[in-house]
């Protein structure tokens, strides 16, 4: 006999979920609903979701009709316990002696209680689950409304709960009022504002062809699929491409799409295409497009939220493009005004903006960063250090003009073009323009070596001032985005194959400052991020923990970002090669050998050992093998190791002992009857341990 089961649906109506929430309240749902169904040992076939600005809905197919029954049983004392403990386990479970069953355990015979529960109907656990969840939905924030205490995104409309198509009983408490599940949608409140009645829907496709037909795509995956067609056939109608970048926020804001072209005035085309992009994708939530050669053509095209009518269309075009013409006649205003005086004109306004409390003004910073890039240029190969320091000095410049005022997100950017029209060279205003990138773990490094100068030089003074004002990270807590700028450094170095003092460079920033030194914490959390960084390229924890310590061995540069990073890396690699894992077996074995011997004796073995005691002509072998490898193979002349290559060759080298010690250990006795020769073999472990402790801290290997 089949098992029975029903499906579930729930749909939430309310005004406009943001955009950029939307997906993740669909996810979320998905997630809370069948965790608690799965808790509540419910098990269904499938599980799905939808979500457009106004609805949230969720299906649940074949999800079981009741609980299954289940056998509850709790033991009680030994079947020869007292007869005071006996009656009040009976007490406790309500039954009688003759109805407790004895079994046999490895601890002795025990009395057991057992009793069948019976499961419950699903329909009579859904409204209590459902509204549990609907009370604490995790939305990144919620507001009240009316007289209810509840919280939700937006006010709440609506709870449609469905069981095989039927309303289920139940009640939301808003806290203030009471709110019925019922099963009535609504469709596009301007093109069907009238009640959907959705009872007797039988699957998720036929919830969505029916709000369809009332003009709600209410699936966001066909939305950008709409957006995506329609503006592609219009744009090339038009001779232009779709920019893409804009299509998942604007389906969010959007129940039916449909798209309109319109023109930019000649004019405003003149303005540098990031001016007209921010004015037009940012603020205006337009698709831009791009003419045949890739530049920024003179058209948008504006999603509209009705019906296709061509008299409605050349309305809504002609709102926005007077909309757009007043804020592309605002950034023309900027630019002509800003233009009027050269970019290193505006440093001295500078000065009236705080960097931070402790840290003196965006003008400070400006001069600090001048210095500390012409001294990080140094270290860089081909890198004019004049001229990142010019970069640097002017690379705050544009934020107190108009432009970067009304388009914050054009800061860097805009500066750039101003230092050109200022007459700089184009080296130094790329500088200005990419010296906040990267900002993210999705942003590109800028391509100048200049910019990479000024952007280490920024990030370097913003993590040494506010470490040493003591606004450091915490938890969770990031206020100032160091972590991100910690991680731009690592990338950066890395990427660009820089290699730099930046413990020396942190202690120069601090004292930019007017610290007397940095912060102790500063390089190890740098340190951290790398380690972090590492990791997420599949890097275990502990050959990162061999190959980066902090207790200033010879293994490590202490503050090479870029050494520390391609020695993991190479590190990573020696050891899944045969000779690295062979070697690995050899070094557990000799360290091993010596921990036991050192902790009898509690003594550290020096590394040395004695030719002339050799007995055996392994010993010979390993000692010419070990005392072979130069202290440049054996990772000590770090100064020297310039590329990966380097390292994997120093890996290779390490590698050429792995026979002579596996040769040592098949034909040696270490613990020698001989004092002596069991002390020059202990030596000699010694000695192998020493050297590979100089190409990389070996003990932190786990098995």
């Amino acid at each position: 006999m089949s098992k029975e089961t029903l499906d579930l649906f729930i749909e939430l109506v309310q005004e406009e979920i943001p955009a950029r929430m939307q997906d993740q309240a669909g996810k979320d749902l998905l997630r809370l609903v069948t965790a608690e169904l799965s808790a509540a040992n419910l098990a269904f076939e499938n599980a799905s979701y939808v979500v457009s600005p106004r609805h949230l809905a969720l299906y649940v197919s074949a999800l079981d009709s009741r609980q299954a029954d289940s056998i509850v049983e709790k033991r009680g004392p030994r079947v020869d316990a007292p007869e005071q403990a006996i009656n009040g386990f009976l007490a406790s479970t309500g039954m009688t002696r003759d109805q407790l069953v004895e079994e046999e355990t490895p601890k002795g015979t025990f009395l057991f209680a057992r009793s069948e529960s019976k499961g419950a109907a699903t329909s009579d656990l859904l409204a209590d689950m459902i509204t549990g969840i609907l009370a604490n939905f995790p939305w990144p924030k919620s507001q009240r409304w009316g007289t209810t205490r509840f919280r939700w995104v937006r006010p709440l409309h609506r709870v449609n709960v469905l069981v095989n198509g039927a309303v289920l009983d139940g009640t939301l408490d808003l806290d203030g009022a009471l709110m019925l599940f019922g099963g009535t949608s609504m469709g596009h409140y301007f093109e069907n504002p009238a009640d959907i009645d959705i009872t007797g829907i039988t699957s998720m496709d036929d919830y969505t062809t029916r709000l369809a037909d009332a003009h709600v795509i209410v699936d966001g995956d066909v939305r950008r699929a709409m957006i995506n067609d329609q503006a592609k056939a219009l744009a090339k109608a038009n001779g232009a491409i779709v920019r893409p970048g804009m299509t998942d926020e604007i389906a969010g804001l959007v129940q039916f799409p449909h798209p309109i072209y319109g023109a930019i005035e000649d004019r405003f085309m003149a303005l540098p295409d990031e001016v007209l992009e921010a004015s037009i994708r940012s603020h205006q939530k337009y698709l831009t497009l791009s003419a045949a050669d890739g530049t920024l053509a003179n058209g948008f095209i504006v999603v509209s939220n009705r019906l296709p009518d061509p008299d409605r269309d050349a309305v809504i075009l002609a709102g926005n493009q007077r909309v757009l013409r007043a804020r592309l006649a605002d950034a023309e205003f900027f630019w002509n005004e800003d233009t009027k005086i050269g970019l290193e004109d505006y440093l001295p306004k500078l000065a009236d903006i705080t960097f931070y409390e402790g840290l003196g003004s965006v003008h400070d910073k400006a001069m600090r960063i001048e210095k500390l890039a012409g001294t990080i240029a140094g270290y860089m190969a081909g890198v004019d250090a004049v001229k990142a320091a010019r970069a640097a000095r002017l690379a705050k410049a544009d934020l107190v003009t108009g432009m970067v005022g009304e388009f914050p997100e054009l800061q860097g950017l805009i500066g750039g073009y101003y230092a050109r029209l200022a007459g700089e060279g184009d080296d130094v205003a790329a500088a200005i323009a990419g010296h906040y990138r990267p900002q993210g773990p999705g942003d590109s490094l800028p391509e100048s070596n200049i910019a990479l100068a000024v952007s280490l030089a920024d990030k370097i003074d913003s993590l040494a001032g506010f470490f040493g004002v003591g606004a450091k990270p915490t938890g969770s807590k990031d206020p100032f985005a160091l972590r991100r700028a910690a991680l731009g450094i690592i990338r950066i170095v890395r990427e660009a194959q820089i290699r730099m003092p930046l413990g020396e460079i942190i202690e120069l920033a601090a004292s930019h400052h007017g610290f007397a030194k940095a912060d102790g914490d500063l390089l190890g959390f740098v340190k951290e991020r790398l380690r972090v960084n590492l990791r997420d390229e599949g890097i275990a924890h502990d050959v990162i923990a061999a190959a980066i310590s902090d207790d200033g061995g010879a293994n490590d540069a202490l503050d090479d970002m870029l050494l520390m990073a391609d020695r993991a890396t190479a590190l990573d690699a020696f050891l899944a090669s045969s000779d690295g894992a062979g070697l690995m077996a050899g070094w557990r074995r000799a360290a091993s050998i010596l921990a036991a011997e050192e902790n009898k004796t509690k003594t550290t073995f020096s590394a040395a050992t004695k030719p002339a005691l050799f007995a055996n002509d392994a010993e010979g072998a390993l000692y010419a093998a070990v005392t072979g490898l130069s202290d440049s193979d054996a990772g000590m002349a770090d100064a020297n190791i310039q590329t990966k290559e380097d390292l994997s060759a120093m890996m290779t080298a390490l590698g050429g002992l792995r026979a002579p010690i596996d040769k040592f250990f098949e034909d040696v006795v270490v613990n020698d009857d001989d004092p002596d020769i069991r002390q020059n073999r202990l030596g000699l472990l010694a000695l192998i341990r020493a050297k590979m402790q100089q190409v990389a801290d070996f003990s932190k290997l786990e098995g």
